[in-house]
């Protein structure tokens, strides 16, 4: 037997997919936001291990190592990084730390501040 009074089966699912798209929009959002946060924490710790590399370059060929270093680390990278040098007179060793605020919405928030350290050594050569 036929039921007349009952609705057609499309019209009992109008609306379903725009509920499961509000249901999985904030899911959708929170990862993007999380692939960015994580996309921004690799390209720093790159550019803290390339000041690293490049002012354990500078101490090695200078004779002035501490200085020599902290200007080709703060030239190769503009981040407000801390550079330390310490040299045991046949190699030089530099190590740079940068604190990302990460500053993201919403994944910056919930996992703070990501610390970022390099170190790089190199033997020092006669000028």
């Amino acid at each position: 037997m036929l039921d007349r009074h009952a609705a057609p089966s499309h019209h009992r699912d109008t609306g379903q997919a725009a509920v499961e798209f509000a249901v999985a929009l904030p899911l959708i959002v929170v990862v993007m936001l999380a692939i960015a946060q994580v996309g921004v924490s690799v390209r720093n710790e790159v550019a803290v291990e390339l000041a690293a590399r490049e002012g354990a370059r500078a101490a090695a060929v200078s004779a002035d190592s501490a200085a020599s270093a902290e200007a080709a680390a703060r030239r190769a990278v503009a981040l407000p990084m801390e550079v330390s040098v310490s040299s045991d007179g046949t190699t030089v060793s530099v190590t740079v730390t940068y604190v990302d605020p990460t500053n993201i919405a919403i994944i910056g928030s919930a996992i703070g501040p990501i610390r970022h350290t390099a170190t790089a050594t190199m033997a020092i050569e006669p000028p």
